[in-house]
């Protein structure tokens, strides 16, 4: 598995990091597609050897913890979870 690209209005650059078997995940891109917008995801969990590793290393950079899910904005903003209000608010500006 590699980047999935999901159509959808550009604004911002979001890389969405997530597990397959994450319900936090799954509401996440859920929002993320209700509100329309373009983003990318990868599961990591389904990643094997130097492609979950470096996956792993691009989490750990923005979130110390590895945590899932972990969204980036415009390689400058970190979100990590299921924060509906502070995605919202992100996207909005």
């Amino acid at each position: 598995m590699t980047v999935v690209q999901i159509p959808g209005k550009k604004s911002r650059h979001i890389m969405l990091y997530a597990l397959s078997t994450c319900g936090w995940c799954q509401k996440t891109k859920k929002l993320l597609d209700d509100l329309g917008v373009e983003y990318n995801y990868e599961y990591v969990d389904l990643l094997q050897g130097d492609e979950k590793e470096e996956a792993i290393r691009k989490v750990t950079a923005w979130n110390p913890s590895c945590n899932f899910p972990t969204m980036v904005i415009d390689n400058k903003k970190c979100i990590v979870g299921y924060r509906e209000d502070e995605i919202r608010e992100a996207l909005q500006k």
